[in-house]
């Protein structure tokens, strides 16, 4: 479901998928070959959320935010995540579960593992691996954990296709 708020009408790319069960509302816009699947909702009624290219935003996810936000490109946001931060970078794991709190800013090719909790105003650098309650980086990211972004383009994408081409 699409639906304008406060006059703003999410802007969504002619290629992107938006499962039907998905609830898209507000000041929002969504990039070329991105995906929301069903149960996910993206609400921008506080502030602009901007969704770059490639970014899949799984099952039953939460994106929203008090100020505006912005996701880069190639982001993964894994089943069940809640994001509510001020800006994600490009080529982002997102693991399932995990939180993301007000004002956070996650650099590029981060990994946020399944479960954790990105504190409020937390800042995380390039390149880290990040896990627990709260979050801490624990490393750089590794070339095994940087293929878990980079392969997905061999799945989602076509994936997404799939399910709009036959209207789910």
């Amino acid at each position: 479901m699409i639906k304008s708020f406060d006059g703003k009408t999410p802007k969504i790319a002619e290629s992107a998928f938006i499962s039907e069960a998905a609830y898209i509302v507000g000041d929002v816009e969504i990039g070329d070959y991105s995906n929301v699947w069903p149960g996910a909702v993206v609400r921008a009624d506080f502030a602009r959320i901007k969704i770059g290219r490639y970014v899949d935003i799984e099952d039953n996810c939460v994106v929203h935010a008090g100020n505006d936000m912005e996701i880069g490109d190639n982001v993964i946001v894994g089943h069940g995540a809640v994001v509510h931060s001020r800006k994600v970078g490009s080529n982002v794991l997102i693991g399932m579960n995990a939180t993301t709190l007000h004002n956070s800013e996650i650099g590029d090719y981060c990994i946020i593992a399944a479960g954790a909790v990105v504190t409020e105003e937390m800042k995380i650098p390039p390149n880290s691996f990040v896990a627990g309650v709260p979050a801490k980086v624990k490393s750089q990211v590794t070339e095994k954990q940087r293929g878990w972004t980079d392969g997905h383009f061999a799945f989602y994408p076509p994936l997404a296709k799939r399910y709009k081409d036959q209207k789910l």
